[in-house]
């Protein structure tokens, strides 16, 4: 299913209900989750270009995409949630946290794990960028939310 910049980037793991500041499945910050309902499209889309930007960055040094129309292909083949609004590069995450637990041959969807990269397996390169994207939410909340340090 393709969604919209606006759309939710909500996985169904919330960590802010157990006090976190920022989530540790969607990497949103509690104050966007409690008020997204509120938000305008704009507020939405402005928070996915966060997390757009934040994924973008370490993706893009790990994989390459090869064939774009083979990617969304597959994507939509295999059903994976991913938002055609934002960069091809950003449905690399919503393709590796969708094949948990499948074998996955990146070759199959037209995209290629960067040598310096390539020792890692997928499970160990999902947990790296799923602990960067979190490291830099964090520090962004930190930066610009959480004055009182």
């Amino acid at each position: 299913m393709r969604k919209n910049r606006s759309s939710t980037p909500c996985i169904g793991i919330c960590s802010t209900t157990f006090g976190d500041d920022v989530c540790k499945g969607c990497k949103r910050f509690s104050h966007e989750i409690t008020s997204w309902g509120k938000f305008s499209n704009d507020e939405r889309a402005f928070v996915n270009r966060r997390l757009e930007q934040f994924k973008s960055t370490l993706l893009e040094e790990k994989f390459t995409i090869i064939d774009g129309n083979l990617f969304e292909s597959k994507m939509n083949e295999f059903s994976i949630n991913y938002n055609g609004s934002l960069e091809p590069i950003t449905w690399i995450f919503d393709l590796l946290r969708a094949s948990v637990s499948k074998d996955l041959n990146l070759d199959d969807f037209g995209i290629e794990i960067k040598p310096e990269f390539s020792n890692l397996s997928l499970v160990e390169i999902r947990k790296l960028i799923n602990d960067e994207m979190l490291q830099l939410s964090e520090a962004h909340y930190s930066k610009f939310f959480n004055r009182a340090t």
